[in-house]
């Protein structure tokens, strides 16, 4: 079986930290081609993942011997290269979010449906057996029946030129962060999930994004959800599910590194266990999914339009407050 071609649009950190080395690593996958319109960028991208370095994201999309293209772009530029992309017989795996609108990211589907096409959405952790492993304990009764489900995800403050505090790019903490616990809520809890109220702060001057945010929701059964995601903040990537007769929790949730062993916690009683799971590499099982999903043709998981859905509903709703600007950088 060939493996699928790759070009990838655009030279971010996480491509060039995670992703290329995953599509040179996946037996699945070939790394063809980088493209930037910094031609000089694209270069030293391209030598550091030993591929071909292209100048202009049209021009790699020309390619003939290219199958799929992976965008690492800004979250606003999203559409329009994703489109590009299938208009141009390309299998899409978008990095999160796959859009910041809803009606853009059913487009898309509908799109990738008609052309025949895979697209993917970018969410590493849901790959990981971890959380399947805290999903058979909860189906199991091992803490009762859930009563609520926290979820948080947090870094540090960024340099203020960074490009996610740029409005006109989709930045902004529930875009970028927000997408984590969004998507752990609808991954153990289901489509289910109705907001109940949101606050969303700026805290960088002069940028009109939110750097911070809590958002409560509530399923059909009444179970209470909170999440919390920032850019300000100091880093958390946990989930906390709690029952009538115990809680999970699991800590380094979101971005474990390929090597560490899950940190999962089971209490019931007076009693405490940790988990003994394996490492798992997550990023190269998402792109192993891709190829997959473009070998079979496979639709997209239904969970992303109620997770689009939802962070357009946050953003929405939220109230807009003006927290601590803190020191520049």
């Amino acid at each position: 079986m060939e493996p699928l071609r790759i070009g990838v649009l655009g030279c971010a950190g996480i491509a060039r930290r995670r992703m290329l080395p995953a599509f040179r690593a996946c037996p699945g996958t070939e790394l063809v081609a980088v493209a930037s319109r910094d031609r000089l960028r694209s270069r030293e991208t391209a030598a550091e993942a030993k591929c071909e370095a292209v100048h202009g994201y049209a021009e790699l999309l020309a390619r003939t011997d290219i199958d799929a293209v992976y965008l690492p772009l800004p979250a606003a530029l999203h559409e329009r290269w994703a489109r590009a992309a299938l208009e141009a017989g390309k299998h899409v795996l978008g990095e999160k979010p796959l859009t910041t609108d809803p009606a853009a990211t059913a487009r898309l589907a509908a799109l990738a449906a008609a052309s025949g096409l895979a697209l993917r959405e970018n969410v590493m952790f849901v790959h990981h057996p971890q959380h399947a492993a805290v999903a058979r304990l909860v189906a199991d009764g091992a803490i009762g029946d859930v009563r609520s489900f926290r979820a948080e995800f947090t870094v540090p403050r960024l340099p203020d030129d960074d490009i996610r505090y740029d409005p006109a790019l989709g930045g902004g903490a529930l875009f970028d962060t927000g997408v984590y616990p969004v998507r752990a809520a609808l991954h153990f809890l289901g489509d289910g999930l109705e907001l109940v109220g949101a606050v969303l702060t700026h805290g960088v001057p002069h940028r009109s994004v939110d750097t911070a945010g809590v958002a409560l929701l509530r399923d059909a059964a009444g179970t209470g959800v909170q999440l919390t995601f920032g850019l300000d903040h100091g880093y958390r990537s946990r989930y906390e599910i709690l029952g009538s007769a115990g809680a999970i929790t699991v800590d380094r949730a979101f971005t474990p590194p390929a090597g560490a062993r899950p940190l999962v916690r089971w209490e019931r009683g007076t009693g405490a266990e940790q988990l003994d799971l394996p490492a798992h590499d997550q990023v190269l099982a998402s792109v192993a999914e891709f190829a997959e999903a473009a070998r079979t043709g496979a639709p997209p998981d239904p969970v992303l339009f109620r997770q689009a859905d939802l962070l357009d509903r946050i953003r929405a709703d939220a109230r807009v407050v003006t927290g601590p600007a803190g020191p520049a950088r």
